[in-house]
């Protein structure tokens, strides 16, 4: 059995194939860890979605801001704009129903205690312990799993408050502990995000660090996996951190890492397209 590690899907279908055929990935013996963001952007959001679907007894997978902002949407708490066009047809499908309810389920954050290891789909914020973020994780994933998750998403938007505090409740804190897990990129010494920058590591705003440089990082023997930074091109020089999404939807690369060797293997997305 092999277990492979997969950066944002973000829709490509054919790449995901490519990548599952180039690991002679075998349903039933192999399992797949998804870093989130199945759909947006890509050529076949629906297509895509209902492939992981089909596999989903041999998938675990985490929620990215692409992913929630579907749910928003169909939950009729975002709008749907032009840009986000490659959803309607998730939207339009017979099958929305099961699909999205499936994705619904899926949490902020996993642990692979087999490869001591987590995934989150855009990293573990750096001034929290592991035991912290599980327990904020499941702070989001109970109300996103229950009857209330309308009122989740209606309040999930925006950027503010920056940083955590303990002191934080209700929408406000859980828009925070979202923030964190799903859109993190560049953090300051005072543990707040600034959410607009998507560039490379050397391009952080004056005064912001990558999460993963963070001078007062918590440090621990956990690998850490994640996907969002397309920028990063799937390399960071930091023992213990992987980062998995290499831009296949920018003409990049799809990369799946087996985790019982520490391999990686790529599909050239702009060769397929």
């Amino acid at each position: 059995m092999s277990s492979y590690a997969i950066g944002d899907l973000q829709g490509c279908l054919g790449a995901f194939e490519r990548l599952l055929q180039l690991v002679d990935f075998r349903p039933g013996q192999d399992q797949l860890l998804l870093a989130g963001d199945l759909v947006a952007r890509g050529p076949d959001s629906l297509g895509t979605l209902r492939k992981v679907y089909a596999l989903r007894d041999h998938v675990r997978c985490v929620l990215g801001n692409h992913d929630l902002h579907l749910l928003a949407i169909a939950h009729g708490a975002a709008p749907l704009k032009k840009k986000d066009v490659d959803l309607q047809p998730i939207l339009d499908a017979p099958d929305r129903d099961e699909l999205l309810e499936w994705l619904r389920q899926q949490p902020l954050m996993i642990d692979i205690p087999e490869f001591d290891a987590v995934m989150a789909h855009a990293g573990i914020p750096p001034l929290w312990t592991m035991d912290q973020a599980r327990a904020r994780a499941r702070q989001v994933e109970a109300v996103l799993h229950s009857d209330q998750c309308d009122q989740l998403f209606l309040n999930m938007y925006g950027n503010d408050p920056a940083g955590w505090s303990d002191e934080l409740a209700g929408s406000d804190r859980l828009r925070v502990i979202t923030n964190h897990f799903t859109r993190m990129r560049f953090i300051n010494d005072a543990g707040e995000l600034e959410l607009q920058s998507k560039g490379e590591v050397d391009e952080a705003p004056a005064g912001y660090f990558p999460w993963f440089d963070h001078p007062r990082r918590i440090h621990t023997n956990t690998r850490i996996l994640f996907g969002h930074w397309a920028a990063l091109a799937g390399d960071v020089a930091i023992d213990g951190i992987e980062a998995l999404d290499s831009g296949c939807v920018w003409d990049g690369f799809l990369t799946a890492l087996r985790l019982d060797d520490m391999q990686r293997f790529q599909c050239d997305c702009r060769k397929h397209k």
